[in-house]
């Protein structure tokens, strides 16, 4: 049989081979390593109750390995996962609204893992701040000072560098000295390659490297970073309000509790001498109360007399009224006391209290 005979046979029972079972399609298999990394991540997001996504977008290694450490000390695992595997994990461990997870997960990201509330963890990453090199087109935010001292440089092509920046240099015992502190870049300045470089070999670290949160889930909610942003000092002081507030009532209602009472056997202590110094009933320890209100009501007295006799003006013109007594002084300094209290809450207790309001 001819070649060509034969090629043309084959042709046609190929064409015939599709038409009747269409295309073959090869099984696909996933790589082991893959499989394995979906079956972590699926165990990691049935184990803790939330996770935030970082933006791992320009962070150099050398700063997230410090950030990881970090959070690996107080029990957060930090993953980076490509966003496809993340994706088969959340479906594979059954997280409810994973669509709307999956929805924003773009670029480069790490993701955390944590048993606290999503606000914790907010607070907890905004104290993170690790120097870092200056990067390339970065725009400064504040000067960048050069100090002067000794460096290990060596005389040589490196010195016209130095004079770009006026930088004043001298050059003893084989090295570079730097004469006088120098400003080599202000705000609003873009680092260029050779400000970048003349900092890495001073071992100058301008910059500052703080996590980026895109969003957070924590028990089904999806919560964007910006609603992540907790006013501490706002919240602090609601929290002393309510307090305070809650002091005041049970001190009120008499609500057997230490706190509650002693303030409210001080109100009452108060009250009752009030109303004995009313009565004119003198004891020891509203003495000086019961004068005071005694002077307080001649005082009132004299002033309407000298509204009907004018002339009684100079004779009560040096009279002065009395100053409020001991006990009422105390009772405001108490008050004042109470009110400094409730701005002292601290950022732990703020904490647990996000945590009481979000579960």
């Amino acid at each position: 049989m001819r070649s060509w005979v034969r090629a043309q046979i084959n042709y046609l029972m190929k064409n015939m081979e599709r038409e009747l079972f269409g295309p073959l399609v090869r099984e696909h298999r996933i790589p082991e390593k893959k499989v394995r990394i979906v079956e972590e991540t699926a165990e990691l997001l049935r184990k803790y109750r939330m996770f935030a996504v970082l933006d791992l977008e320009g962070v150099p290694n050398k700063q997230f390995t410090m950030m990881r450490r970090i959070l690996e000390d107080k029990g957060i695992v930090v993953k980076v996962v490509k966003n496809r595997l993340f994706e088969r994990a959340l479906r594979k461990a059954g997280v409810p609204n994973a669509e709307e997870v999956i929805k924003l997960l773009v670029n480069e990201n790490a993701f955390v893992f944590a048993n606290m509330n999503a606000f914790e963890l907010k607070l907890l990453l905004d104290k993170i701040e690790l120097p870092m090199k200056a990067p390339i087109g970065q725009k400064v935010d504040k000067e960048i000072v050069v100090p002067p001292g000794r460096t290990e440089l060596k005389p040589g092509p490196i010195m016209s560098l130095f004079g770009r920046f006026r930088i004043p240099i001298q050059v003893r015992e084989g090295v570079i000295w730097i004469a006088k502190e120098a400003v080599v870049a202000r705000p609003g300045d873009v680092v260029t390659p050779e400000l970048a470089s003349l900092l890495d070999k001073l071992g100058i670290q301008p910059f500052y490297f703080k996590p980026k949160i895109k969003f957070a889930y924590d028990s089904g909610l999806v919560i964007p970073a910006e609603k992540l942003v907790v006013d501490v000092e706002g919240v602090r002081s609601d929290l002393g309000q309510a307090v305070f507030t809650a002091l005041s009532v049970a001190a009120e209602l008499a609500l057997p509790v230490p706190e509650a009472l002693e303030l409210a056997l001080h109100k009452a202590f108060i009250r009752a001498a009030r109303l004995a110094a009313e009565a004119g009933f003198v004891t020891p320890e509203n003495a000086e109360l019961v004068l005071s209100e005694a002077l307080r009501r001649a005082y009132a007295l004299a002033a309407r007399l000298t509204e009907a006799v004018p002339e009684l003006k100079e004779v009560v013109g040096g009279v002065q009224a009395p100053q409020q007594p001991s006990e009422e002084r105390k009772e405001e300094k108490e008050e004042k006391e109470e009110e400094e209290e409730k701005k002292e809450v601290k950022e732990e207790e703020l904490a647990e209290g996000l945590a009481a309001l979000f579960g």
